[in-house]
């Protein structure tokens, strides 16, 4: 089959590589579409993947094969693909089985070859079905969603004004289910116009250039008590400081980006008088996938408007160098197999 595996030294490479063989336990799936995700990006660029290894993981497609033993799934199924959970250890009984550090199978990002491929090997409990009326490329871009959906609900149900630092696929997301969810007034910072005019498409109230001057004046004019929520989605560590010092009394700030190096606060005091609660998150669940495909069904959310770049498996070490890794893109979407 063909697929585009990471070469040490090379980076991307489009090849052919040995078709899967199934164990009684596994599923094959032929994948539809694959996003390509901003982790993917971190981890080529920091070549911390192992030669031969086949990045993706916002992957939709149908399966094709079942093992003697896999149950729970059936012959054309449409699916999109999550990690496997023990439910065994502590984290996956306290209902985050995200965090489940026994048995954890991940395609494209962990232990498993992914969806940069014709086909995907994994185990049913990796399925999740993609009910009628969402296509496969809002069913790959569940998780980018769901993700969003994730670091939302670690601050709790609480509604009211929020502010998201960075238009990337997760602030993005993060943007169109705070407005499904009744937030607001929801404020985005993003350098980029175009991903700006994508957040108020998506329902956000104000846009700004971070850059602007007089920014936070400008802000708190709108918010004059602060935000009650600020989601950190672009990396940028000073941002920290800037959601703490816009937050409102008893105010949440949530860090959505991971951040590899150290990190201070220039100003921890304003934690304590404000009784500021800094808190956050990585991933998604099963159930937070569903509801995101859910809201899909249901044409309250479509994830079409964050793909700004559409592109074949071929094509994919190319547009990594001279748009993705250039930083020109928002999502790229690969569509592998057939569409549906």
């Amino acid at each position: 089959m063909k697929a585009v595996v990471f070469r040490k030294g090379r980076g991307l490479v489009f090849e052919d590589v040995p078709d899967y063989q199934l164990t009684p336990d596994e599923v094959l799936v032929r994948v539809a579409n694959t996003g390509f995700c901003g982790s993917d990006h971190s981890l080529i660029a920091g070549g911390l993947v192992p030669d031969g290894y086949i990045l993706g993981h916002e992957i939709s497609g149908v399966v094709v094969d079942i093992g003697a033993n896999a149950g729970g799934t059936a012959l054309g199924q449409r699916v999109c693909i999550r990690p496997t959970y023990c439910g065994k250890c502590a984290n996956c009984l306290s209902g985050k089985p995200h965090l489940c550090r026994v048995s954890r199978r991940t395609a494209g990002i962990g232990d498993l070859p992914g969806g940069f491929a014709e086909y995907l090997k994994v185990y049913p409990q990796m399925l999740i079905p993609v009910p009628m009326g969402v296509d496969s490329r809002n069913a790959a871009l569940a998780e980018t969603f769901a993700s969003a959906l994730h670091a939302i609900n670690c601050t709790g149900e609480k509604t009211g004004s929020t502010l998201v630092m960075g238009g990337g696929p997760i602030g993005l997301s993060a943007v169109r289910i705070l407005k499904i969810l009744g937030y607001g007034p929801i404020v985005l910072f993003e350098p980029v116009k175009a991903k700006r005019d994508i957040a108020l498409l998506y329902g956000a109230d104000h846009v700004f250039d971070p850059g602007e001057k007089d920014l936070n004046q400008q802000v708190m004019a709108l918010v004059p008590r602060g935000f009650d929520k600020a989601f950190e989605c672009s990396g940028v560590k000073t941002n920290v400081d800037c959601a703490i010092s816009l937050a409102a009394d008893g105010g949440q700030v949530c860090i959505v980006s991971v951040v590899f190096t150290p990190l201070t606060i220039a100003t921890p005091y304003l934690v304590n008088f404000k009784e500021v609660r800094l808190t956050a998150s990585i991933s998604n669940t099963h159930q937070e996938n569903i509801k995101c495909l859910e809201w899909m069904a249901a044409g309250i959310l479509d994830a079409r408007s964050l793909i700004s770049d559409d592109e074949t498996l071929e094509r994919l070490p190319a547009v990594y160098r001279e748009r993705i890794d250039t930083g020109l893109t928002v999502k790229v979407m690969l569509w592998i197999g057939e569409e549906f």
